[in-house]
């Protein structure tokens, strides 16, 4: 090749290398201002499901009296009339078409925007047989028979009473901002949770035939499993399943100055709860989560007397179906044979008055909602939990066709819970009558997540 012409074919393959040099480039920009773009877009539309300092300092007050107000006056499960009746005034002036005595004493409340799908927001309006001993200026020192007929204290052990306040609160902000979202939002306010049946009863009264039925639901639980300000995230199983069980044992009564005249059911009972316990430890597979606890035994009347029964109350939690069923088989199996063992007169009577499955996360809503929990909490507030062993009938809904997120709520007092370092059990547990939430930040952070994922599952921007 002429020296000219290799050097015009070399000036062309330089221009040809910068030009597409030049092409890459611009499109590698491009690229990465539609991806800023795009991120940009899905900042702005979690920043719309957030709900603002204002938006929450406005409702706070309000939810806060009500807090202090269920917390003062708790109600025993299917005896919540005060409760509901309150709490359904309550949406009823936000604008809510309300209506009550849903599966007893239940509320359902509908605010409809336009077209879009229907979401439901659940709280439960139950407390517990316990008596308060948190010392609080408005701790409750409310008495009721229970439905045997015995005078107990009561109390909200379990948080209900915040999150009855948490649902008020964003039902509140969500009416006040219907521009922000689109389509039908259901709140529930569901009573005999603690009995594990009020979930069942407003499904059985028409819930979701005479209501429309949600395409999706959310709910949250308070505890002090983590600090409040927190969220905790389980996708999957959340909890598990429960069974409640009611044991007779029977015998054949005496004098206790002569016990070989008698047949004692306060023996063979001793016997049956310690066999019980080999249960988890020898016939479960190692590994497979089973709990069998005897919570009570009654039985005699005075020291001297041998009785003629003896009646054992047991909760058994299990998170697989074929685990439950091996250890109910068990527990049947045990108790026959620790009474024909001691030459029972007859079969230990087995009842299982209350029993639910296992609450289940559907692991696609729970990936979705956890970016607007983020955006509304900070995201080192959002973190992925383990499954918890107690158990609640939510479950009952997700059964019915309701998808749902049931995610978990921090009560504990942030320094108290670092100072334990977040050793379980080192502050009281739901159910205990020392528990109380750390009422500020767990109220607030309540509502700003009930806020966040309500607004993202009714805007289509968000999706």
């Amino acid at each position: 090749m002429r020296p000219f012409l290799r050097k015009q074919f070399a000036t062309a393959r330089l221009e040809t290398i910068i030009a597409a040099f030049i092409l890459a480039s611009y499109h590698a920009l491009t690229m990465k201002l539609k991806l800023l773009l795009v991120l940009s877009l899905a900042v702005s539309a979690y920043a719309q499901t957030v709900a603002t300092p204002k938006e929450v300092d406005a409702v706070y007050p309000a939810a806060h009296d009500l807090y202090v107000d269920m917390h003062q006056n708790p109600e025993l499960s299917t005896h919540e009339t005060q409760t509901a009746s309150k709490l359904a005034a309550r949406l009823r002036s936000l604008g809510y078409e309300v209506t009550e005595k849903i599966g007893g004493t239940g509320v359902v409340a509908i605010l409809k925007n336009g077209a879009g799908p229907t979401v439901m927001l659940r709280t439960e309006l139950d407390a517990l047989p316990v008596e308060e001993k948190t010392g609080l200026p408005y701790a409750s020192k409310v008495h009721a028979k229970d439905d045997g007929g015995r005078d107990v204290p009561v109390m909200h052990a379990c948080g209900h009473d915040l999150h009855m306040a948490a649902l008020a609160g964003t039902a509140a902000i969500m009416a006040h901002s219907k521009e922000n979202w689109h389509g039908t939002l259901m709140l529930i306010g569901q009573p005999a949770e603690e009995t594990v049946g009020g979930a069942k009863g407003m499904i059985d009264d028409g819930l979701f035939t005479r209501f429309p039925k949600p395409s999706v639901g959310v709910a949250l639980h308070v505890g002090n499993n983590l600090p409040a300000g927190q969220v905790g995230i389980t996708p999957g199983i959340y909890n598990t399943n429960s069974d409640s069980l009611r044991i007779t044992i029977y015998g054949k009564g005496g004098h206790g100055s002569q016990p070989h005249t008698t047949i004692d059911p306060i023996v063979i009972a001793a016997r049956t709860i310690l066999a019980l316990q080999t249960i988890a430890s020898r016939e479960v597979k190692p590994g497979e989560m089973v709990v069998v606890t005897v919570g009570y035994i009654r039985a005699g009347t005075k020291n001297n007397i041998i009785p003629d029964q003896a009646e054992l109350g047991l909760t058994v939690r299990s998170y697989k179906a074929d685990v439950r069923k091996q250890a109910l088989a068990a527990i049947a199996r045990i108790t026959k044979a620790e009474a024909i063992a001691a030459g029972a007169p007859k079969e230990p009577l087995i009842e299982h008055p209350e029993g639910t499955d296992s609450v289940y996360n559907d692991p696609a809503l729970a990936q979705r909602l956890r970016a607007p929990l983020e955006a509304a909490l900070g995201k080192e507030n959002v973190i992925t939990t383990e499954p918890i062993a107690p158990s609640e009938d939510y479950s009952a809904f997700i059964q019915a066709g309701v998808p749902s997120l049931y995610f978990s709520l921090g009560g504990a007092d942030p320094q108290k819970f670092a100072e334990t370092k977040g050793v379980e059990g080192a502050l009281p547990s739901n159910h205990s009558p020392y528990f109380a939430p750390d009422v500020d930040p767990a109220l607030r952070a309540a509502i700003k997540a009930e806020v966040a994922v309500l607004r993202n599952l009714l805007n289509s921007s968000a999706q």
